[in-house]
């Protein structure tokens, strides 16, 4: 067994290896306070200490802890730029904050019959998911509208006009965390399908959700033995059509049920898909189509939704990385903030204002989208860690602090098995990237704010460096 003056000499040396260049080793050994533990698990990666970035900071001044390496770089943070979206937030909008949507009569009402269009107007509520939908049908229809003469007009013009690739990111159209935002976005426009395994008849059922109208889905599916493995390829799935898919392959019925998120169809067709469905299972009649139009003048309001609130659509965002429901506050601070159909600058432009308040000034923050679903976003590890304290110290820190998932319980982070149940964070991953943020309550009842950001090829094999330091945070803290 090697000594472990031996030990130290060997990591001395593939650390020196990777880092390159003086600079970079004499920035190393100033990162002693690290444990030897966290910078074997980036070696063991191929990860070179140059692009991690570790901040530790008590919430107040008796913490034993104090660490910060490559603390000001500009880094990709992946999905941990949510906490700065949803902070900002909750600061400006107040955690009751909620969102309307509005159905209108265009045109005269007799006897159950529009003769004429029911407009619809969004106001870019995240949480608009089907049951919610389901609710707004049947107010409709307890106004006494029965069968609906003209068209379904979807009023979008709380947000601007954006045009939208959902393939741009990585190719994955399809993907539902690939989903853009949408002022009247209707269950975060996806599809889910569930295959469920029939053992006695040898096939596994399918199941859609939530149901649309005029779709064409295969009631089953071959089941197959053996493990479960990489099911979806052994379905030979075809969803190019979300309204007609095909599944020429097999399921294997070990799996028990699976789910697959579909990113289906652009928003007008699958507004239409879905409304139908839900007015024609009221008993109502329509005959008409959904198109994009603004609420006429004249038109009469005859149903309101109001929205779930801002904590809980923040609980959702943190708690499960939802990507577009992120983009939804962002771009819905910017609308309240400027007073103006909200675009991505002027989102960006709310929430510096909002930072700025708080005496958080970030000059090297770059906001695209909020979501950090994006290659451009860039936040320094040591402002992302002065956001979160400056959150601990806040009026709505009990809303951001219960958003974030706990460590090895819930959320992103169930799985992990390391400190359960010591740490509230947020995590984020991309292909060269990986993240968290947020807070450690150590072992002698201390609390911390915690940042650890890997930009490198190797990211996605980082995790094992952050629990090394998640455990040392814990139990030296």
């Amino acid at each position: 067994m090697r000594s472990r003056a031996q030990f130290v000499a060997l990591l001395c040396a593939v650390l020196a290896a990777l880092a390159g260049s003086p600079a970079a080793r004499t920035q190393t050994r100033a990162m002693s306070p690290l444990p030897d533990r966290y910078f074997a698990a980036l070696a063991a990666a191929g990860i070179s200490p140059r692009n991690s970035a570790v901040v530790v900071r008590a919430t107040d001044a008796a913490g034993a802890l104090a660490v910060a390496t490559n603390a000001a770089a500009a880094m990709s943070p992946a999905s941990t730029m949510k906490l700065v979206t949803t902070y900002a937030a909750l600061q400006r909008l107040g955690p009751a904050y909620s969102w309307t949507t509005e159905a209108f009569a265009v045109g005269s009402l007799v006897d159950g019959v529009l003769n004429g269009s029911l407009a619809i107007r969004g106001s870019g509520d995240p949480t608009l998911v089907i049951e919610q939908l389901w609710l707004l049908v049947h107010r409709i229809r307890a106004f006494g509208v029965r069968e609906i003469r003209g068209d379904v007009l979807l009023d979008r013009s709380a947000f601007e006009s954006m045009p939208y690739d959902p393939e741009e990111f990585d190719g994955a159209e399809s993907r539902a965390y690939n989903a853009g935002p949408d002022a009247l976005l209707v269950n975060f426009k996806a599809l889910t399908f569930d295959f469920v395994p029939d053992s006695d008849s040898g096939i596994a059922r399918v199941l859609v959700t939530p149901a649309v109208g005029g779709a064409r889905i295969p009631a089953t599916v071959r089941g197959a033995a053996g493990p479960c493995g990489d099911w979806r390829s052994r379905l030979r799935g075809d969803i190019s059509n979300p309204l007609a898919p095909r599944f020429a392959g097999e399921f294997p019925l070990a799996c028990g049920t699976r789910s697959w998120h579909v990113n289906a169809l652009e928003p007008t067709p699958y507004f239409d898909a879905v409304f139908r469905a839900l007015w024609e299972n009221s008993g109502g009649r329509w005959t008409g189509r959904a198109r994009d139009a603004v609420v006429p003048a004249g038109a009469r309001l005859i149903a309101t939704h109001e929205s779930r609130p801002l904590a809980e659509a923040v609980r959702d965002i943190n708690k499960f990385s939802n990507n577009v429901m992120a983009r939804q506050v962002f771009l819905t601070l910017g609308a309240e903030v400027s007073q103006r159909p909200a675009n991505p600058t002027r989102a960006a432009d709310a929430v510096r204002s909002v930072l700025t308040a708080r005496g958080l000034t970030m000059p090297e923050l770059v906001l695209e989208n909020g979501s950090g679903l994006s290659r451009v976003e860039r936040i320094a590890p040591a402002n992302l860690a002065a956001l979160l304290a400056d959150a601990w110290r806040s009026r709505v820190m009990p809303e951001l602090m219960s958003s974030l998932p706990i460590l090895g319980v819930d959320g992103t982070i169930k799985g992990r098995k390391v400190a359960v149940g010591s740490a509230h964070l947020k995590t984020g991953m991309l292909t060269n990237v990986r993240a968290l943020a947020g807070y450690v309550l150590s072992s002698s009842g201390r609390r911390y704010v915690i940042v650890a950001i890997i930009n490198d090829d190797n990211a996605r094999a980082g995790q094992a460096a952050h629990d090394a330091l998640l455990d040392w945070v814990y139990t030296e803290g």
